[in-house]
C-alpha cells in the first residue's frame, strides 16, 4: 500500500508503477511521437510526489500516459487515457459544494476533492479535445471537465464525451451523478 500521508511509493511499487508507465508509452507512440521515455523516468525518479500521484492515477483506472510536451517549460503532461471515464472514480458529483448540497442518495465522494486528493486536476475542455485527437474515449461513459466560475455559481458543472464521432460538452447539475460519470485528471512534470 502506498503511504497516502507522505505520498510516497515503496521501492516495489515505484519499480511497478515505472514499468507499467514505460509499457504503455512504448504501445501508444501515436500521443508522442517525438518524445523519449529516458527523459521521463529522469524526471519520475526524482519526483517521488508526482510518482505517487501517477500510481494513484492508475490505480483508480485512468491508464494515465503522456500526451503532450512543453519544450519551453520542459514540461510533461500524463492525462487519463483509458477507453472510458476511470472506473474508480464515477458516481462522483462535480464539487464538495454540490456533494454538501445534497439531502439524500449522497454519492461517495465528488470529482473535484479526489483529484485534489491524489494531487492531480480534472482536465479543462482544451485538454479533454487534446486527448480525444490522440485516440477516442468516452464511448460509453462521460467526465466531468473544468468549469468556469460563472456556471459553476449558478449550480452548474460541465461534462463532456464523444458521440457520433463528435465530441460534445455539456451542462448538468453540479450536484448530479451517474454511474457512468466519473473525470479525467492530468498531471505535469
Amino acid at each position: 500500500m502506498a503511504n497516502n500521508h507522505h505520498k510516497q511509493l515503496s521501492a516495489e511499487e515505484t519499480t511497478q508503477i515505472l514499468k507499467i508507465l514505460k509499457a504503455r508509452f512504448d504501445q501508444n507512440m501515436n500521443r508522442h511521437e517525438e518524445i523519449k521515455w529516458a527523459a521521463i523516468q529522469s524526471k519520475l525518479e526524482t519526483n517521488t510526489e508526482k510518482l505517487w500521484s501517477l500510481n494513484e492515477m492508475e490505480k483508480t483506472g485512468g491508464e494515465p500516459d503522456v500526451v503532450q510536451y512543453d519544450k519551453k517549460s520542459d514540461t510533461y503532461t500524463f492525462m487519463d487515457c483509458a477507453a472510458e471515464s476511470p472506473k474508480g472514480r464515477r458516481s462522483v458529483c462535480f464539487d464538495r459544494e454540490a456533494l454538501d448540497s445534497r439531502k439524500e442518495h449522497k454519492p461517495h465522494d465528488d470529482a473535484m476533492s479526489m483529484a485534489a486528493a491524489m494531487g492531480v486536476r480534472i482536465l479543462t475542455e482544451q485538454e479533454y479535445r487534446l486527448l480525444q485527437s490522440t485516440g477516442e474515449v468516452d464511448l460509453k461513459t462521460s467526465s466531468w471537465i473544468a468549469t468556469p466560475a460563472a456556471i459553476r455559481k449558478l449550480g452548474g458543472a460541465l461534462f463532456a464525451d464523444r458521440r457520433y464521432n463528435t465530441v460534445f460538452v455539456y451542462h448538468n447539475g453540479a450536484s448530479s451523478y451517474y454511474a457512468a460519470r466519473g473525470f479525467r485528471s492530468a498531471l505535469e512534470i
